[in-house]
């Protein structure tokens, strides 16, 4: 399958999963993109921990380091399975998976050729040094354990929006 059809599939998958998909060619495109997402209000989180993060360009008097308190997430994801439409977020780099699935709004930043077209294929990739934590993020949190009706956000963000590099 090509890389094209790999994002395709992809992009299809997670917006079946509710999550909203953007394409950007460069670092500005992915900025005014952000930019729209982010709007005027809300606290965000970013953790800083990669190059590509530190590329974004967010308001510093909106930036807050404590995730708990966050309105918005925003990080760099390492991959992606097309197959599910699925983010794959890791501990690696000390990173932690939980502050960016805890605020109400998760925008996740992904480059195109880190999207695998399986679960298979990703586990593959990280088979000689897998991370101690993978967590697999398809869509908003939703669950219908409550009188059976669904509800969204309450087991992590409400709202997931992914551009993809």
């Amino acid at each position: 399958m090509t890389r094209e059809k790999i994002i395709e599939m992809f992009i299809e998958n997670a917006r079946k999963a509710a999550a909203g998909v953007y394409q950007a060619k460069n670092m500005e495109e992915v900025n005014e993109t952000l930019a729209g997402i982010l709007g005027d209000t809300g606290k965000i989180f970013r953790s800083g921990l990669t190059d590509l993060e530190n590329k974004l360009v967010i308001a510093e008097n909106r930036l807050t380091g404590n995730f708990l308190e966050a309105d918005f997430s925003v990080e760099e994801v390492p991959a992606a399975v097309a197959e599910t439409g699925s983010l794959v977020s890791t501990s690696a780099n000390s990173k932690q998976v939980e502050a960016n699935l805890l605020p109400s709004h998760h925008v996740a930043v992904l480059a195109g050729e880190n999207i695998f077209a399986t679960v298979e294929d990703y586990l593959e990739s990280v088979a000689s040094n897998p991370p101690t934590n993978i967590t697999f993020e398809t869509g908003p949190s939703r669950t219908a354990d409550i009188e059976l009706t669904l509800t969204t956000g309450v087991h992590g963000p409400e709202r997931l929006t992914i551009i993809i590099i």
